[in-house]
């Protein structure tokens, strides 16, 4: 698993809800099953975008909404195939995490 990079949703159940996971656990850190993600989801889903909070990433040819908000631990097993690296958008990831926990 790697920082920045998009994984499918392996989970049949939410993949209709949220189809991708960002890992944003730093590869530094290691914990045993699981990995820290944000869901990247539809902007028809996210509803209203807070721009900074929740930027617009490319996935393939889908533009989808990192939804910040809903940061969780998974289980690696809810990680499928590794669809896209985003790590050419670090500022923006790390400026929409740090948004939410530090509010500037």
């Amino acid at each position: 698993m790697s920082q920045f990079f998009a994984y499918a949703n392996a989970d049949a159940v939410s993949r209709k809800l949220v189809p991708y996971f960002l890992d944003v656990q730093s590869d530094l850190i290691e914990t045993i099953g699981s990995r820290v993600v944000v869901p990247l989801v539809t902007v028809e889903r996210a509803g209203g975008v807070i721009e900074r909070l929740m930027p617009c990433l490319a996935v393939g040819e889908k533009r989808l909404v990192m939804d910040t908000a809903q940061i969780m631990g998974i289980p690696m097993r809810m990680l499928g195939k590794q669809v896209a690296d985003l790590s050419h958008e670090r500022h923006a990831i790390l400026a929409a995490l740090d948004l939410l926990i530090s509010g500037i």
